[in-house]
């Protein structure tokens, strides 16, 4: 599962999310993974995350785009979490992502069922690297009341198969 992060205004993935995707080529090509779940944001008929993953994936990295499957929905961590178990049916996963997003994508994951683990997308000192790292300390809090106290509302859909 690789999660989204921002795209370009030209559609091209930020710093951050070609990280993620090199990462995830990588996990593939090494035989780690045979597929990949790329998961963000497309609320926004101008923005789309999983697209500009796919097409990074496809043609830059050259994956087989039979082996690439797109979440819409991934607006947030929980979301991508939730929708990967609920509508690919993902029982076992590697999740991809930089490392100070990892503890709370590894919490979210394994309590909603998905036996998880972690491969850190960090092969950079980021532009915005201090305001991620104090922004997840309140969003790693945020994590523990979504599982715990309530359940946040996410997309739902049609089960899909990898």
């Amino acid at each position: 599962i690789v999660f989204g992060a921002s795209v370009n205004s030209n559609d091209d993935p930020s710093d951050v999310l070609k990280d993620r995707l090199i990462t995830a080529a990588e996990l593939y090509d090494a035989g780690v993974v045979d597929k990949i779940l790329v998961s963000g944001d497309n609320r926004f008929e101008n923005y789309n995350e999983p697209d500009a993953m796919y097409k990074y994936l496809n043609e830059e990295m050259e994956i087989d785009g039979r082996d690439i499957s797109r979440d819409y929905a991934g607006r947030r961590t929980y979301d991508t979490c939730a929708r990967a178990k609920e509508i690919w049916g993902i029982e076992n996963a590697v999740l991809v992502t930089q490392g100070y997003h990892l503890p709370r994508a590894l919490f979210i994951c394994n309590a909603l069922g998905i036996d998880s683990v972690g491969y850190s997308a960090s092969r950079q000192e980021y532009v915005m690297s201090a305001w991620f790292e104090v922004r997840e300390i309140a969003a790693i809090y945020n994590s523990v009341m979504d599982v715990y106290f309530w359940t946040p509302d996410y997309i739902l859909g049609e089960p899909e198969s990898l």
